[in-house]
């Protein structure tokens, strides 16, 4: 089956994924629901045989049949950036992704994003996630480092987004937040969605999804953690939420943690300022990743260490109180 030919999906709803239709579609094939929404006007999905309703709900047991047709022509323009490549096969291409890259073009980023780096150096990525998001299966923000699989066909990426859905992609994430976590290791289990007050941000909130993170202390310095952070979701922004929800915000978070230094008193307080001023960034990176290869079933697992920028950050922190 090439790129020019349509995609027929055929999915039951499981337990637990009971809700809208065109929400359960986008999850499973990771679509955006606009996407799913045309694709039910056009009369592509179908609910146990008949066709779908706009805005229906599913309920567990049903069989949901989608329809894809061949993916538009991409018309981002590939670009000839720098891209650390770790691993690369014809399914699938895994990449340290540089701080301060964004991951796919959207408004504001049309060109210099992951994608237009890739579209040069790999140019066969599948098409399921739109136009704007050829292979990209999950996605880092921008000012975070660290590890993200791309797909280089349909095939792969419907397998790679099927695993991240039953939560069998192993995300380690190494993070600095202010204060001490008050026990190690900890479960955040608390839903997160849109901030009703500032559409840039996302927010612990009743009326989110599902989201659940796990920290562990790996080093305890004057007054702040380096964490160790699993993700078992991947909503929005869910480290940085979760964490500042908790009350230790991320290290160099300008949106859910700016200013959290000067709220310290005592000796202490200037040992916070100074990490503060020493750390470039986002203190958050993607240092482990590992899942089953969509196609060969194979185990595969990579480790990216933590870059030259934060890397000096810790080892100051580190050498002023020795984990």
């Amino acid at each position: 089956m090439d790129a020019t030919t349509e995609r027929a999906y055929a999915l039951v709803v499981e337990a637990g994924e009971e809700g809208r239709l065109d929400r359960f579609v986008s999850e499973r094939l990771e679509m955006s629901r606009t996407r799913v929404q045309t694709l039910v006007a056009e009369g592509r999905v179908k609910v146990d045989g008949r066709e779908a309703r706009k805005s229906e709900a599913v309920q567990p047991g049903m069989r949901i049949d989608v329809v894809v047709p061949p993916p538009v022509a991409v018309d981002i323009p590939a670009q000839d950036l720098p891209l650390d490549i770790v691993f690369e096969d014809e399914h699938l291409v895994v990449v340290n992704k540089a701080a301060g890259m964004v991951v796919h073009p959207a408004p504001g980023h049309r060109t210099g994003t992951m994608v237009n780096a890739l579209l040069y150096h790999v140019r066969d990525l599948s098409g399921v996630g739109g136009r704007l998001r050829p292979g990209i299966v999950h996605r880092l923000d921008r000012d975070t480092s660290g590890l993200l699989v791309a797909a280089k066909n349909d095939a792969a990426h419907v397998g790679l987004a099927d695993a991240l859905r039953k939560r069998q992609v192993k995300r380690i994430y190494l993070a600095a937040a202010w204060g001490h976590l008050s026990e190690s290791p900890m479960t955040i289990d608390a839903p997160v969605g849109r901030d009703r007050k500032d559409r840039k941000r996302m927010a612990v909130s009743e009326a989110g999804r599902a989201a659940i993170t796990r920290v562990r202390v790996r080093e305890r310095w004057v007054r702040a953690d380096l964490l160790d952070v699993a993700l078992k979701t991947g909503r929005t922004h869910q480290i940085r939420v979760h964490l500042a929800h908790i009350g230790h915000p991320v290290v160099g978070d300008p949106l859910y943690g700016s200013g959290w230094e000067r709220g310290m008193g005592g000796p202490e307080r200037a040992w916070a300022k100074e990490l503060a001023r020493r750390t470039p960034r986002l203190f958050l990176h993607a240092a482990e990743l590992g899942f089953q290869h969509p196609v060969s079933g194979a185990a595969m697992r990579f480790e990216a260490p933590l870059p030259p920028d934060l890397a000096a950050v810790a080892e100051w922190a580190r050498d002023l109180f020795p984990a």
